[in-house]
């Protein structure tokens, strides 16, 4: 069994991942953490009581941190302290704070994606290769859609998916961000050449498999040793 933190627990995604935790036999929580000053601190959530003390992470075996550039950046100073390992989707990280995830990834195995849905991950595997055998002649566009709040524009998945396609065509491909309503999260992949277009679309009808893919995770990098991972290692 797996002794489960979650950070940011009064998050949206904190939340979920908390309650679906709640459910598999497979967890045992062991911390609800959220920011100092949070209304919340104190109040009961399931079995525990919400708390601010990062210093709590010596009860737990994995940590999984769906918060705020400002929050992780303080959270990796305690799970670098407590050898703890990490399960990481905080999107919107400086070039800075990108750094400081692969410096404490050389003391504790973390899983870092900017999206853990599985079927985002197989996307980010299959596209390069889509992009090859078309080539030079299709045109690439990105088109990402979420809700009116998401601070970070573009998204995380969005940055991701035109990194691996310009990685594959040594070219910069164009991204544009909506944000709308209550939109969970909408990926487009365009790929447009002379009398024909292809649409790769992935749909998130739910920020449950965001937060079934962080468990994926936390099961996964449990034991394993200090190194940078993402959700094609976990799938692998």
């Amino acid at each position: 069994m797996v002794k489960l933190g979650v950070a940011g627990v009064c998050g949206k995604m904190g939340r979920r991942i908390f309650e679906l935790a709640s459910f598999d036999k497979d967890f045992e929580l062991a911390l609800a953490l959220e920011k100092k000053g949070t209304p919340a601190i104190g109040r009961d959530i399931g079995k525990l009581k919400i708390s601010s003390n990062q210093d709590g992470l010596f009860l737990v075996d994995v940590l999984a941190d769906f918060t705020i550039p400002e929050a992780t950046e303080e959270n990796l100073d305690f799970v670098a302290k407590y050898r703890k390992p990490l399960v990481l989707g905080t999107t919107g990280l400086s070039p800075a704070q990108i750094n400081k995830v692969e410096e404490i990834s050389k003391v504790v195995p973390i899983v870092f994606s900017p999206n853990m849905a599985i079927g985002v991950n197989v996307l980010f595997s299959m596209l390069p290769e889509i992009a090859k055998r078309l080539g030079p002649d299709y045109s690439i566009e990105i088109v990402e859609a979420h809700h009116k709040t998401k601070k970070d524009s573009p998204s995380g998945t969005a940055k991701k998916l035109a990194e691996v396609l310009t990685e594959a065509t040594k070219r910069e491909i164009p991204t544009h961000a909506i944000r709308l309503g209550d939109i969970v999260g909408d990926h487009t992949v365009i790929f447009c050449g002379n009398s024909e277009r292809i649409e790769i679309k992935h749909q998130a009808h739910s920020r449950d498999l965001f937060a079934l893919g962080a468990l994926k995770a936390a099961k996964w990098v449990f034991g394993k040793s200090a190194g940078l991972y993402s959700m094609q290692d976990v799938l692998r």
